[in-house]
């Protein structure tokens, strides 16, 4: 017998089931390809970091770094360049971009939250911190060009980056405390640019808020050559560990600047005698989101959207701040709204920052 004979007659019929179970494994390989490509295509929530040197704070009058590093979150619905809203978040005070860096895990989940409940976001927290601790987010020749830096260049480099859904209100400044602050400011400064406002315990409403600390020992007792001494003092070295002290250092800087000719100089609150000086007082009222709102009446643009809070135990009284904000913008044609959750100054962050960008986003 020939073997080849029994090869040949048999190899159209193997061939055949050959061919179809080669199909078959064929059909199950793309299957699975297929399927691994659709599952690498719905890339999972990631941080991602950008790291610019700023213009803005060039020789800054503190010497504080002009390196800076955002942290930003995209949920999976940003895969392929598909276009979200973008808020950008400014910490409290002392916070930065760096903790949100080190510790991502809240902002992971306030993004995936987000995007379950239908309003998907590019969250972008960004860093404004002093060697005082806190900028407020203001220009300011005692620590720098921070609203500068977040408005001219922080957005502009976000958004090469990921595209921006099309509205008014798809950029988002939010913020809590003096973060809050720093968005309600923002959000008047630049109300083309910001179409939505959350602030979440904003600092605010300052003779109720701020006017404490021209009684704290720490604030009154501290003479003009000590506060000398604590200006000129060199980068890195430690701050007063006087908590009150260390906040009306910051505020001092942001609110009571003494001019381009003194950079890194302010005035401050209290004379050689412990006593209130209330011209310098005065500045810091002209920078009160709710004096500013009360004296302009297009401090906010028609088309914004304003979402102000605080909780019912704030013991800065940053509720009181936000309500007496809505109260006057109420009458006004700004979309703005008010809520008081329970809790404390600093209680729900991220369950709080998820109403408000929310609402904002018209979702409610």
């Amino acid at each position: 017998m020939n073997p080849n004979k029994n090869w040949t007659a048999t190899q159209p019929v193997r061939r055949v089931s050959t061919s179809a179970a080669r199909l078959h494994r064929i059909v199950a390989w793309l299957a699975i390809v297929v399927g691994a490509s659709t599952l690498a295509s719905r890339a999972e929530p990631r941080l991602e970091v950008l790291e610019f040197s700023s213009r803005a704070l060039k020789n800054n009058p503190l010497g504080d770094p002009v390196v800076r590093r955002i942290a930003v979150f995209v949920p999976e619905q940003a895969t392929n360049g598909v276009p979200l809203p973008i808020v950008y978040y400014l910490p409290g005070f002392g916070g930065s971009s760096e903790g949100a860096i080190k510790d991502p895990a809240r902002w992971f989940k306030t993004t995936e939250e987000l995007a379950r409940v239908g309003t998907p976001v590019v969250l972008v927290v960004v860093d404004g911190k002093t060697r005082w601790g806190g900028s407020q987010y203001l220009n300011s020749s005692a620590q720098g060009n921070y609203a500068d830096c977040i408005c001219d260049e922080v957005v502009p480099l976000v958004e090469r980056h990921y595209r921006m859904a099309p509205g008014a209100t798809n950029r988002i400044i939010a913020g809590h405390s003096s973060g809050g602050y720093g968005a309600l400011r923002l959000g008047m400064l630049r109300p083309r640019l910001f179409g939505g406002v959350v602030a979440l315990s904003p600092d605010s409403y300052f003779e109720i808020s701020h006017r404490y600390l021209v009684t704290e020992p720490g604030v009154t007792n501290l003479s003009p050559a000590e506060l000398k001494a604590l200006v000129q003092a060199p980068p890195g070295t430690p701050l007063p560990k006087d908590g009150d002290l260390k906040y009306a250092l910051a505020l001092s800087a942001a609110y009571a600047p003494r001019g381009r000719w003194h950079p890194g100089e302010f005035d401050w609150l209290c004379d050689a005698q412990g006593q209130v000086r209330e011209a310098v007082w005065q500045r810091w009222l002209d920078n009160d989101p709710l004096i500013l709102v009360q004296r302009h009446r297009h401090a906010f643009r028609d088309a914004q959207a304003i979402y102000v809070e605080g909780p019912t135990e704030d013991a800065l009284k940053a509720n009181e701040g936000a309500r007496q904000i809505y109260e006057v913008l109420r009458t006004r044609p700004a979309r703005c709204t008010f809520y008081e959750p329970f809790g404390k100054h600093s209680d729900h962050v991220p369950e709080r920052l998820e109403r408000g960008i929310t609402w904002v986003l018209g979702r409610l």
